[in-house]
């Protein structure tokens, strides 16, 4: 095994220092639990007969003896997702392959599945990253139930991955894993698709154009296929080893996806108390997985929405994972994917070049991943460098491609895009803020201007059609934390900075609101930590203030000294996202919600 790179090993020993005493209270947690196993035979006789009323004889015989594995199924069908439309069939098929080799299934419960790419620019985005929280306490809900020996999520999209996470840590003595359905078909061109939105934002072509080109990217069953939160969840979870490996992004509806579903069906069997590897969640992930995720996050040019979930996520397992982390990892592991919007290839392309196994490879290889890490399938993670394939129609595994085929979508950690993941951390008189710059050219990195000063999408847009954003300038949208509107990713304002960037104008944007696969070539300081209702200094700032964002340099700064700016009245906070859509019955989510470096959490909290 090829030794550790010195930072990835200081970085994992951090995490776990900081995380001592949340750790082992967690792994405490998990060791009393395991008492219960099997926990359906700790059931009264009407308890358990309540739990197997509606299945059939042959099922109930197999629960009734406790020798065979029960598997939870949580899923977060709805067949409005296009990424979740293929599950329908899903549970039905699990269990038929589990009743196979002697088990049993049942579905425990559903969870919300929301869709970022339909409430974009809409007021129900206000809800999405408090979906996260809400799912993951729907998970709780589902396995509450003490009939579950293992888990399988059925989740896939940009909140939900993250949910049902945090929601099985909290049964992390039992085994767990993901089943993916693949993404769809490549449709219309990335480059294609983001000229045309930019063309409508410039008032050049008319909705019925620019309808055209969103319905001919956005085509058929499976996982949008740019590479946004949807497909960065499929990454991570890789590379924590909570799925099969090479299995991220298959196409649904392939016989390979069939039998990759039979595959993880039958494993989660193996891996249970009853079966021959027990593997419970808990042993699975740890430091070292989280690591993982974060190093094949930053070399693939994931989505900056996982500066939050990680974080949330390693507080379910007990662990305190800081941005601190990220920027350290982020200075040595290279840019070794460009897939839309750092490129102009789609996730397609990058399965086919090579994926997640040859990315895998390169990484280990280089000492930035932890091979030894624990895993749900292989004796390690140094076996997720295969990939699937059929073999007379079975399914068998090979070793990934040892090189790229394709050097303009894959490279390799002697030829990256980049030496860093370009994920940098911007600190300074303006707080704390995280920034992606693997599509930002250098020349654009630094940007000194007059602050424009506005607190809705809606503002800039309006301060655009008017013609008064044509100069250089920092755009400052405020009040888009998660304690004023939930902090609903900005994907309006993209295409109206591009234009403004393309016309020779020196530009960038400073948010407490997050913009996730919408960081593209504009230089994009998001998070800012604290946020403006929160006192943060974004409350403080006037039109025309000097701002510099200088991500190579990484700094967030007004030209005003501290005392100066602190003397100054916070603005009001808007009071606007308070009702409609349901937003009120998140009410309380929004008083007591953490920062987005804490997870931006109503479950766990900087203390927990």
């Amino acid at each position: 095994m090829v030794e550790l790179h010195s930072t990835v090993a200081k970085v994992t020993e951090q995490i776990e220092n900081r995380s001592r005493g949340p750790r082992q209270k967690y792994l405490d947690l998990m060791e009393r639990s395991r008492d219960l196993r099997p926990q359906r035979g700790q059931l009264s006789c009407g308890n358990l007969a309540h739990g197997f009323a509606a299945c059939a004889d042959d099922d109930k015989d197999s629960i009734r003896l406790m020798e065979s594995s029960n598997i939870g199924i949580v899923t977060a069908f709805n067949d409005m997702l296009s990424a979740h439309q293929p599950y329908a069939e899903y549970p039905d098929k699990i269990k038929s392959y589990v009743r196979a080799v002697g088990s049993t299934a049942q579905v425990a419960g559903g969870v919300p599945a929301m869709c970022d790419g339909v409430t974009q620019g809409q007021i129900g985005m206000e809800l999405s990253l408090f979906s996260r929280d809400n799912i993951a306490q729907a998970t709780g809900v589902a396995l509450s139930h003490h009939m579950f020996d293992g888990i399988i999520c059925l989740g896939i999209c940009d909140k939900i991955v993250p949910g049902l996470v945090m929601g099985i840590l909290r049964f992390g003595h039992l085994p767990a894993l993901f089943i993916p359905a693949g993404p769809m078909p490549s449709g219309l061109p990335n480059a294609e698709k983001a000229r045309v939105r930019q063309l409508f934002a410039e008032g050049k072509v008319g909705r019925e154009e620019l309808l055209a080109a969103e319905s001919a990217s956005y085509h058929s069953a499976g996982t949008c296929t740019f590479y946004g939160t949807a497909n960065s969840n499929q990454m991570v979870m890789e590379a924590m080893g909570l799925q099969l490996p090479g299995g991220s992004f298959v196409n649904p509806g392939t016989p390979l996806r069939e039998e990759l579903t039979r595959e993880a069906s039958e494993l989660i069997t193996r891996i249970t108390a009853q079966g021959r590897d027990p593997r419970p969640l808990a042993d699975v992930v740890d430091a070292r997985s989280f690591v993982n995720a974060i190093v094949a996050l930053l070399a693939s040019g994931g989505s900056t929405n996982h500066t939050i979930h990680l974080i949330a996520m390693a507080r379910a397992a007990g662990l305190v994972i800081n941005w601190d982390d990220f920027s350290a990892l982020s200075a040595v592991v290279p840019l070794l994917a460009r897939v839309y919007p750092n490129g102009q290839a789609d996730i397609n392309h990058f399965h086919a070049a090579g994926g997640t196994g040859f990315l895998f490879r390169e990484l280990l290889d280089a000492g930035l991943m932890h091979g030894d890490a624990n895993t749900v399938w292989g004796s390690s993670f140094e076996d997720y460098t295969q990939e699937p394939y059929l073999k007379d129609g079975a399914l068998a595994w090979r070793p990934a491609a040892d090189k790229s085929l394709d050097a303009d979508v894959l490279g390799t950690t002697e030829k990256p895009f980049s030496s860093e993941g370009g994920l940098r951390l911007l600190t300074g008189n303006l707080g704390r803020a995280v920034i992606k710059v693997s599509a930002v050219k250098p020349e654009h990195r630094k940007v000194v201007g007059p602050a424009v000063v506005i607190d809705s999408q809606q503002a800039l847009a309006d301060k655009f059609a008017a013609g008064e954003l044509n100069r250089d300038c920092v755009v400052v949208v405020r009040f888009q934390g998660p304690r004023v509107n939930g902090m609903p990713e900005l994907h309006k304002l993209t295409p109206l900075l591009g234009s403004l960037q393309d016309n020779g104008f020196s530009v960038a944007l400073v948010t407490d609101g997050r913009m996730s696969g919408a960081s593209g070539k504009v230089p994009a300081a998001i998070h800012v930590t604290p946020e403006a209702a929160m006192g943060g200094a974004l409350a403080r700032l006037k039109d025309g203030d000097m701002l510099t964002l200088d991500a190579d340099n990484g700094t967030l700064s007004c030209d005003m000294t501290d005392e100066a700016l602190s003397e100054r009245a916070l603005a009001s906070t808007p009071t606007d996202s308070e009702e409609g859509v349901g937003r009120e019955l998140f009410r309380v989510f929004r008083k007591v919600v953490t920062t987005p470096e804490a997870g931006a959490s109503v479950i766990f909290d900087e203390a927990f």
